[in-house]
């Protein structure tokens, strides 16, 4: 015996994003942001500016020689995030090191802030979408049920056809979600690294001015 099978058909996934909701509106203009504020930051990132390992041993031969305007000038015309720092550092030198050091991280934490911008609202959005896409598909099963309780017949095509239809929302929301999770986390790792090198970079300088009196 042989079984005929129906032809399936043919997914349109335009008319399934239409068939979303209004809901998909707010998950539309959620993902617009998201990709603005991911590209944003990459490539301000990428295109800052970084100190070669030249730019350092030449730093550290200055301020040994006892060189500190020089020093100064030449983070002046690097003009990076490194060299701003250690630049506020020789700008305080005579202080205290305690002093120099909290210096230091403070012109470290407005440089993180210039690279992180609004980065954090990629993280909002991670936590927002999958939440707007679950409220439009809780909407749509209650709107289901209650057509269920006024009709005088239940049939699988009357839940499963709009069922369906409903759950694109939480499908789109969940995508969204984990875009910008992944692009939040992704630019956060590449901040942080940088950080590290910030890190490492104002404690080998702290290390040299407290070796050589000043």
């Amino acid at each position: 015996m042989i079984l005929l099978l129906a032809p399936t058909a043919e997914i349109q996934y335009f008319d399934l994003i239409v068939k979303g909701g209004w809901l998909m509106f707010p998950l539309f203009a959620l993902s617009i942001i998201a990709a603005f504020i991911f590209f944003d930051r990459f490539f301000y990132i990428r295109g800052q500016k970084r100190a070669d390992p030249a730019f350092f041993e030449m730093l550290n031969e200055q301020v040994k020689a006892g060189k500190i305007e020089a020093a100064i000038a030449l983070c002046r015309s690097t003009n990076s995030s490194e060299s701003r720092i250690l630049m506020k550092g020789l700008l305080n030198l005579g202080t205290p090191i305690r002093d120099i050091h909290e210096q230091m991280e403070m012109e470290g934490r407005l440089e993180v802030y210039k690279y992180e911008g609004n980065t954090y609202f990629l993280g909002v959005i991670a936590g927002v979408a999958p939440m707007l896409g679950f409220i439009g598909t809780i909407s749509g099963v209650i709107k289901i049920f209650y057509n269920i309780s006024l009709a005088d017949n239940i049939s699988i095509s009357l839940i499963s056809g709009g069922l369906y239809e409903k759950l694109i929302t939480s499908g789109v929301g969940l995508s969204i979600g984990i875009l910008a999770y992944v692009a939040y986390h992704y630019l956060n790792s590449k901040i942080n690294r940088l950080v590290h090198d910030w890190e490492y970079r104002s404690v080998r300088f702290i290390d040299l001015i407290n070796i050589r009196p000043l």
